[in-house]
């Protein structure tokens, strides 16, 4: 006698249960164990760098402290967890916890290295490292704002005060600078906007840093095609400047009786202008020009140190990008600089091998902007005598 037959509905509650337990749910202390294993196969590599120190291992492999990483874990938990994890697991089948999830992330956009590279090290797929990564890209770019913003003016004030305490720049706010992120291309996305002076496809990175190398703003998304003179001039850093809008804090009276606005310091590359002072370039300054661009050159070496910092730090920003989606990459360069000032204010210490050695856009010669802007040619002047003056009176004492 065949078997009764079931009916439409128990057919549907059966199909119904069946699709629910697809996944296994599996405890968050059973994935408590992915940093002993991750070591365990990792530090087992013939000829590796890696240091034997576990707490110094940990930072090798993801740039950061325990302490730190926990307090990343934390910005973007509600996010990986809110979220439906469908196809985030490891080859035994068991669910990514949010802990493995950080760490994956944080290893690709540290190393560079391949999603498959990355994937093997961790024990999980090549689309298990892109997915996750994405998803830790948008939780972090959202939850982690805090760590890159203008500075309120009592910040503004200490950051103008090592300004002139460390280099004699006076009212000093911050050096800016401008880096390429360099990428391959289809054939159908390729342009000469995206095309740069070494004839490569890259895209602009910029930033303004303070005296710690800490980002205060940042532009990306613009090709690399363009000068830094013209980059400088599509972001909305400068029109805030132009309209008086930032740098607009406290006016310094010298003790000549010179006034100095709120400035950013940056090379040759850029225009001259009232709040953004470049060097003389001429070859017939004067001994108190001379004084001053060394201290200057100085100053704003702060901004080109930090962007060998963070593409060493973040070795996905130093490396040639894949085929990149454009619409994507800026989230990716942003959470970088995210990650840059989140060690430093977590304080944690890079290993001292982690920044590029060379220049962080190497190939690159500096292109020189001959634009000058006579309040600010004045300023630079006056910065300069300032500088001189100042020089004397310790010499004197």
């Amino acid at each position: 006698m065949a078997p009764p037959k079931k009916s439409k509905k128990a057919k549907r509650e059966s199909k119904k249960c069946k699709s629910m337990s697809v996944v296994p749910i599996e405890p968050r202390a059973t994935e408590s164990d992915w940093w002993d294993s991750f070591w365990q196969k990792n530090t087992q590599i013939p000829g590796s760098a890696v240091p034997t120190d576990e707490a110094e291992g940990f930072k090798h492999f993801f740039r950061v402290s325990k302490q730190t990483f926990d307090y990343i874990c934390s910005l973007v938990r509600q996010d990986l967890v809110s979220r439906p994890p469908s196809g985030l697991i490891n080859i035994e089948g068991r669910l990514l916890s949010v802990e493995k999830q950080v760490a994956i992330a944080l290893r690709r956009l540290a190393s560079g290295e391949s999603q498959v590279s990355v994937g093997a090290a961790f024990g999980v797929g090549q689309s298990t490292v892109s997915q996750v990564t994405w998803r830790f890209i948008e939780a972090l770019e959202e939850r982690a704002k805090h760590h890159l913003r203008w500075p309120d003016s009592n910040r503004m004030e200490e950051i103008k005060s090592k300004f002139e305490t460390l280099y004699g720049l006076p009212n000093c706010c911050g050096a800016i600078d401008a880096t390429h992120i360099i990428m391959t291309l289809p054939a159908v996305q390729t342009s000469d906007d995206w095309c740069d002076q070494e004839s490569n496809y890259s895209m602009f990175l910029q930033g303004v840093v303070d005296d710690e190398m800490r980002f205060l703003d940042i532009v990306t998304g613009w090709p690399g095609g363009m000068t830094v003179s013209r980059l400088l001039k599509c972001t909305g850093f400068y029109r805030n400047c132009e309209a008086g809008d930032r740098l607009n804090g406290n006016i310094r009276i010298l003790s000549e009786g010179v006034k100095i606005r709120e400035y950013i310091v940056g090379g040759t590359n850029y225009p001259l202008l009232p709040w953004l002072i470049t060097p003389c370039d001429h070859y017939d300054i004067s001994s108190s020009m001379s004084g001053f661009k060394k201290n200057h050159d100085s100053a704003r070496l702060l901004a080109v140190r930090a962007f060998s910092q963070l593409k060493g730090t973040w070795r996905i920003l130093s490396k040639v990008m894949w085929r990149p989606d454009k619409r994507k990459l800026p989230s990716i360069i942003l959470v970088c600089c995210l990650l840059h000032n989140i060690i430093i204010d977590s304080k944690d210490k890079l290993q001292p091998d982690v920044a590029l050695s060379s220049h962080h856009d190497p190939g690159y010669g500096e292109q020189c902007c001959k634009q000058v802007d006579p309040s600010g040619e004045a300023m630079r002047e006056n910065l300069a005598k300032h500088f001189q003056q100042s020089k004397e009176k310790d010499s004197s004492n």
